[in-house]
């Protein structure tokens, strides 16, 4: 049986939350961005120009200590594991590090040195549309080609084969960044290996447009003719779909990662998670770019926005829904098996926002406290592999994490 949430003594227990999408570094942008002037200021693109000034200049020494902070809050917050999308590969000028997989492996001690598990989703960047020349701050995400790409995951795989908290997986960028042909080869490359695939997909509606400019199909359908959708496929946002390609998603098993505070904090849109649902797509939740971290809130987002869109109630998750997207649909999409894990996150049942609901213990009473009412304000203690990494509400490392992070903000900004 699936281990589930449960009461003992004065806590709620569960076993486990991942985030299934995160953009470490751009932790340093939270509040950063509210700001913008000139044309098109405040819009996804203009954010976009502000996160590429902090990647053209973060340093190995800067990720590390931005990326351990933001995996320190993420575990207070009672996250166990994240899915770290990552596509800063190069040095500041775009030539490969003596070690390619330099950051990568920078961003998996990162993340094991703050206590947490992690799987590190290598980005396949090739271009940055079609004929579009490159931004100073693509060249540090572009490969020569797929095949250098492909190579890294190996070394990667290789590297950290005999570590049991950590999943490497590859990332295709968008179809904006990556062609076919090139797509294909990676679908062919994570289906041989049993890989999580994960992808960027409908953001915008600019990127639905060019893609129909460029291939004829929408986004999914495209994915779908290379042959990348299957139960470890994950479509992130997956924000302006119609309905074919929520029913491709659903055929297949594959999971939608839904980012609602970041997709809210850059107006990118909602996606119609009812027809997702309806067509058994699997969901998962992420922090993104870390505009802020609150799992609890961040998933129970999904339904709540799908009602304001939908002007009704209970349309696409419920508490079971919900708390499975946390936990264990939220592994499986990176790769691990959250029943066969010694991990645990324990709420404080007295906690004001679930104290009435989690003082009766029975199954439904303990979903509907953890789905609709829980914050990251309950978590009092955080467990990853048997370790325990959050204790009273306060992860071990905070300060020592927190001053190298000031550190690499003042170097930054």
């Amino acid at each position: 049986m699936p281990r589930e949430p449960f009461v003992r003594d004065a806590s709620i227990v569960l076993p486990g939350i991942a985030s299934a999408h995160s953009h470490a570094f751009q932790r340093v942008l939270r509040g950063r961005t509210q700001r913008s002037r000139g044309a098109g200021a405040g819009s996804f693109w203009s954010w976009r120009g502000l996160m590429y000034s902090i990647a053209t200049r973060v340093s190995p020494e800067d990720l590390y200590a931005i990326s351990r902070y933001a995996f320190v809050e993420l575990a207070t917050a009672g996250i166990t594991c994240v899915g770290e999308f990552h596509y800063v590969h190069h040095d500041t000028n775009g030539a490969s590090y003596a070690e390619r997989t330099l950051l990568s492996g920078t961003l998996i001690r990162a993340a094991r040195d703050a206590g947490l598990r992690i799987a590190l989703l290598r980005v396949v960047y090739l271009r940055a549309g079609l004929g579009r020349t490159l931004e100073d701050a693509q060249r540090r995400f572009v490969d020569p080609s797929i095949e250098h790409a492909l190579r890294d995951v190996d070394t990667l795989s290789s590297q950290h084969a005999d570590d049991a908290c950590v999943r490497v997986g590859l990332a295709p960028h968008s179809v904006r960044a990556v062609d076919r042909a090139s797509l294909r080869e990676a679908a062919r490359f994570a289906n041989e290996r049993s890989l999580p695939l994960h992808m960027h997909v409908s953001e915008q509606r600019r990127e639905v447009r060019e893609c129909l400019a460029e291939h004829g199909v929408r986004p999914v359908a495209l994915l779908s003719d290379v042959g990348a959708l299957s139960d470890r496929f994950s479509a992130v946002h997956a924000t302006h779909l119609d309905a074919h390609e929520a029913k491709l998603l659903g055929t297949s098993r594959s999971f939608a990662c839904i980012c609602r505070t970041t997709e809210r904090d850059l107006g990118d849109g909602a996606p119609d998670l009812a027809a997702l649902s309806a067509s058994g797509v699997r969901f998962t939740t992420g922090t993104d770019s870390h505009a802020s971290v609150d799992p609890f809130e961040e998933v129970r987002a999904m339904e709540l926005d799908e009602r304001t869109r939908a002007e009704a109630r209970e349309v696409a998750l419920d508490a079971e829904g919900i708390v499975g997207s946390l936990t264990h649909d939220a592994f499986d999409s990176l790769g691990f098996d959250l029943d066969a894990l010694d991990d645990e996150v324990v709420l404080d049942a007295r906690d004001p926002a679930i104290d009435t609901l989690a003082e009766r213990s029975d199954r439904a009473a303990v979903l509907d406290a953890i789905a609709w009412q829980a914050s990251a304000r309950a978590v009092r203690r955080v467990t990853v592999a048997g370790r325990t990494i959050v204790e009273d509400g306060r992860h071990v490392d905070y300060d020592a994490a927190r001053t190298a992070y000031e550190d690499a903000i003042r170097r930054l900004l």
